[in-house]
């Protein structure tokens, strides 16, 4: 396991997410590790239009697409500003369910570590949405550093 030779880093450009691609970054630099930083969009729902004569295609994708290229742009921000200049980063982008995409390209990549970071919701938010982070833990096969936050009472 050690050294580490590649970190996988999801972020959601929150603060929490900025602390763990700090802590990715720090990792990387100690190990000269290559550092993958994704960023999961998550999937719209398509809503039916009311006259099923109209497609409401054309504006869902284009939705998409904008969703992705600001995506990429807020990526590429994070990087420059959090991670070291030094280091080996790829940046990706995906669409779909974060927890089971960031497991499986963790797989794919091959990592030895995922670092990322919990919002720390309780209470209620917790119940209603989940926990990404906890999920991240369950699914991969590589080992986890969860970066703890405040906790955020419901």
């Amino acid at each position: 396991m050690l050294p580490f030779k590649k970190i996988l880093c999801p972020i959601d450009f929150s603060e929490p997410s900025h602390e763990a691609l700090k802590v990715a970054s720090e990792m990387a630099q100690k190990f000269s590790a290559e550092l993958t930083v994704i960023h999961v969009v998550p999937d719209i729902p398509k809503a039916t239009p009311p006259d099923p004569s109209v497609a409401a295609t054309d504006a869902y994708l284009n939705y998409q697409r904008e969703l992705e290229t600001e995506s990429k742009r807020l990526l590429s921000e994070a990087v420059r500003k959090f991670a070291a200049k030094e280091l080996r980063v790829r940046e990706i982008i995906e669409m779909g369910d974060a927890a089971k995409i960031v497991s499986q390209i963790a797989e794919e990549e091959d990592a030895d570590l995922v670092v990322l970071s919990t919002h720390g919701r309780t209470g209620w938010r917790r119940f209603v949405f989940g926990s990404v982070a906890e999920r991240i833990v369950r699914y991969a096969q590589c080992p986890v550093l969860v970066i703890q936050t405040p906790h955020i009472e419901a």
